[in-house]
């Protein structure tokens, strides 16, 4: 399995928000599976997308495309960070 954490700071949480479910499609599209969408306790707009992914190819693709780079300007996205994974072992205690 394939994985993508983000880590960034948004202006306005509800904003992103709206932003971040208009690209449902277009996530999907490029290869997008599963996400789960986190916060810090203390602090609302710093936000944490962690998703899985066809593949770290089409992640990359897509997160560093011209057309992803206007989508986070409208959203108010802050310098964020982009951890690309491989799961090596999951289970359930």
């Amino acid at each position: 399995m394939q994985y993508v954490l983000i880590i960034h700071e948004v202006e306005d949480y509800a904003s992103w928000k709206k932003v971040f479910d208009e690209a449902a499609d277009i996530r999907a599209e490029a290869g997008e599976k599963v996400y789960q969408v986190l916060k810090y306790v203390d602090n609302p707009n710093k936000v944490v997308h962690f998703s899985s992914w066809t593949s770290i190819d089409d992640a990359k693709r897509f997160f560093e495309s011209p057309q992803l780079v206007k989508i986070r300007a409208e959203a108010g996205v802050k310098s964020p960070d982009f951890i690309y994974l491989e799961q090596l072992e999951s289970g359930t205690l």
